[in-house]
């Protein structure tokens, strides 16, 4: 029988928490675009606009991310459309992502003084350049500390892609837990990686929070 080290388990395991990385990264990128977007629609003057963007959030918001991951890689599949595990999973993760960050981002565009769009309508300026110059530049501020504290949520929500066969850190953990027959050493090192991977964002977002409280209560 063979013998796997620590050092064996733990290097098997950073080889696919390269691609929890990637998937994050992605995740977190292509929700960002596409919450932007939802941002535009739910603040839009034009009603059947912001009635699609409410839609599309409650529909991603309202049913697990398993599902839509099933759906993105079985779904396409009745219709003879080969999906690959990685652009399933990819695709998957980036709809949820931009369902949330649209509503975080509106609630901080929101949070921003009446006056302040009154203003700015007053120099003449569109509606566009009032977001890209006066509105955007303050809800930025407000919305970094949840958006970071968010991308912890994408991280964890990689785990669930290893249901479809795409390989990441949990997928990598359970093959080799079979192949070691050690699976509380296995899963004890996964679960430091992803605390590795995630506390220091969670904590970064508190620190901005409190700073972000700070800089509020001294203006």
């Amino acid at each position: 029988m063979i013998e796997f080290t620590i050092w064996d388990i733990l290097r098997n395991l950073l080889l696919a928490t390269r691609w929890t990385i990637v998937l994050s990264l992605v995740s977190f990128a292509g929700g960002g675009m596409v919450g932007l977007a939802l941002l535009f629609l739910r603040i839009s003057r034009r009603k059947w606009l912001r009635g699609l963007a409410k839609y599309y959030i409650e529909l991603f918001q309202g049913t697990p991310l398993l599902m839509q991951l099933f759906i993105a890689f079985f779904g396409l599949g009745l219709f003879g459309i080969d999906v690959p595990a990685w652009l399933a999973a990819g695709l998957a993760l980036i709809f949820w992502t931009a369902a949330f960050l649209g509503e975080i981002w509106r609630g901080c565009v929101e949070a921003i003084a009446k006056g302040q769009w009154e203003a700015s309508a007053s120099l003449g300026i569109g509606r566009l350049q009032q977001m890209r110059y006066v509105i955007l530049p303050q809800a930025m501020r407000i919305a970094v500390p949840p958006t970071v504290g968010f991308s912890v949520q994408v991280i964890k929500g990689t785990a669930l892609t290893s249901i479809i066969g795409f390989v990441e850190l949990s997928k990598a953990g359970t093959v080799v837990t079979n192949a070691t027959f050690q699976p509380f050493t296995v899963y004890g090192l996964v679960a430091l990686i992803y605390f590795a991977l995630c506390w220091p964002l969670s904590k970064s977002s508190q620190i901005l929070e409190r700073k972000l409280n700070v800089a509020h209560r001294n203006h």
